[in-house]
């Protein structure tokens, strides 16, 4: 393990350092208050993290802008229909996230007075948030002392101090590590300073070491390899899965379905399809006879656990009748308005263009 006593000797220049960097070149997000402009907004620093798990920042501006015109704190949120938040977070993916979300915005209105809890160990014990979310909530909103780690922080830390343990194994160390550079004071500031060196200077490939404030202390600079660092296992081989989707159309308008209330995509609007998931491939049994044209583009969606490919079968159903399962018809015009997950906005951009 790496010298976590000689790391404390250095724990003074890198704050000092690399905060002195942050004053000038942190980057503008919309969560954020510039270095000095006081403590940001709870409930920005919890809806943006959340958001950005697992997600770019660029994908995210968008939905954070969008969520806080429309609810603009704990109470409007909570308040809304889960239907109505689950197609706002149509598209950003992992939609447990989106449940979640809600779940813990009800939680905070109902027994913190919309008040987010400013302690690390409160917050972990509501709905969708984990150690990191939380040491990050309550070091950028609360200023309290904290230990944040996240994926640009792992690279950053790793590389500073030359760390030879392949990830996933490496996290208590870079944890602990990371806790010896921590300042008392500004940790929020510290952390984000942190996240921006390694989403900017400190990339995964080509990092602009000569720009780094950090070079003087960095052992993986000074040895000339900072891109072998942070030290990975091979990854293992994504399963792929297969599975169809049908698209049953009448007067233009398309038969939605309601997903389950737990699982992939639980509780979404989706076109029906044939049971695939992350273990196994889908039936090829439609849900019901008809006359059903499989049509020859498919499309191919990577989950987080498995990638799919996924064949597309349409038909037309008559007037004066529905389909023999429970869902409703949707204009094809107002299809960005239903809240499609991105894997279902692709089947449909597929079959409509078949139509053509």
């Amino acid at each position: 393990m790496a010298n976590v006593q000689q790391s404390h000797q250095k724990t003074g220049d890198i704050a000092h350092h690399l905060l002195a960097h942050y004053a000038v070149h942190a980057r503008d997000l919309p969560w954020r208050k510039r270095p000095g402009d006081g403590a940001a907004d709870p409930y920005h620093i919890w809806l943006s993290e959340i958001m950005l798990q697992q997600t770019t920042v660029m994908a995210v501006i968008p939905y954070f802008e969008r969520f806080t015109t429309r609810w603009r704190n704990f109470a409007e949120l909570a308040a809304c229909e889960d239907a109505d938040l689950m197609a706002a977070w149509a598209g950003l993916g992992y939609y447990a996230r989106a449940r979640n979300l809600l779940k813990c915005a009800r939680v905070v209105v109902a027994d913190f007075g919309g008040q987010l809890p400013d302690n690390e160990e409160s917050l972990k014990k509501l709905p969708g948030i984990g150690p990191y979310t939380a040491a990050a909530i309550s070091s950028i909103a609360f200023g309290r002392r904290a230990v944040v780690v996240d994926a640009n922080i792992e690279r950053v830390v790793s590389r500073l101090f030359a760390i030879s343990t392949p990830l996933p194994q490496a996290k208590p160390e870079i944890t602990a590590l990371m806790d010896s550079i921590t300042p008392d004071q500004r940790s929020g500031d510290f952390a984000q300073a942190m996240m921006d060196l390694g989403a900017g200077i400190c990339s995964v490939k080509a990092p602009a070491c000569s720009s780094c404030p950090l070079k003087g202390s960095c052992q993986a600079f000074q040895a000339g390899n900072p891109e072998a660092y942070p030290v990975k296992l091979p990854k293992k081989a994504r399963p792929a899965r297969s599975g169809t989707a049908y698209w049953i159309e009448r007067g233009g308008k398309v038969w939605l379905v309601r997903r389950k209330d737990s699982g992939m995509l639980a509780a979404m609007r989706a076109l029906p399809d044939d049971g695939w998931n992350a273990k196994s491939d889908g039936t090829e049994c439609p849900p019901f006879p008809a006359a059903w044209d499989l049509l020859p583009s498919t499309i191919s969606h990577i989950f987080s656990h498995f990638s799919l490919e996924m064949q597309i079968a349409v038909t037309a159903w008559p007037q004066g009748s529905n389909p023999p399962l429970d869902g409703e018809w949707w204009d094809v015009n107002l299809l960005d308005k239903a809240g499609l997950p991105t894997l279902f906005i692709k089947a449909a951009k597929v079959a409509l263009a078949s139509g053509e």
